[in-house]
């Protein structure tokens, strides 16, 4: 007989929740090594349009990539309000632009619904998943997709 703790945590995910573009996204709170107020970064020139530069964190030059333009939305406008969310993508760290982050957010893992529109061969996609808080839908990016192949992660 099988007999389900509620107490029980081992499915617990934590993200991130932040808008970008507009929009709410999330990620997964291992791949975030810390999150910085918005600096001036020096240009790079030549670079993709989504990188707008290069930063020096402790001796660490990272390019700082703004997320709404890699995900083909309109590029943020810099505010107060804006921060760099410094993340690891595989053994790559890079910085990502966006307009705000919100709070943590700890979810069951069957609570993240899948993305209807991903492959059916379940290759990688921008967006694994999503979820639904309180009013509001949030889109789990994945990292790995999201730079997979790109200059963006060969800058990093």
């Amino acid at each position: 007989m099988h007999n389900a703790d509620a107490t029980d945590s081992s499915n617990t995910v934590e993200f991130i929740s932040l808008n970008s573009g507009g929009q709410g996204f999330c990620i997964e709170i291992t791949s975030i090594r810390e999150i910085r107020r918005w600096n001036a970064v020096t240009p790079l020139p030549n670079s993709p349009t989504s990188i707008l530069g290069v930063m020096n964190l402790r001796g660490a030059v990272i390019p700082i990539v703004d997320l709404s333009a890699r995900l083909g939305l309109n590029p943020t406008t810099i505010n107060e309000r804006s921060v760099v969310v410094v993340t690891a993508i595989g053994s790559r760290v890079m910085g990502l632009l966006v307009e705000a982050v919100s709070e943590i957010l700890s979810i069951d893992g069957d609570a993240i619904q899948p993305n209807p529109t991903q492959g059916p061969d379940g290759s990688a996609n921008q967006i694994t998943g999503l979820l639904s808080i309180q009013d509001t839908m949030l889109r789990v990016l994945n990292l790995d997709g999201l730079f997979a192949g790109t200059s963006e992660a060969e800058a990093a």
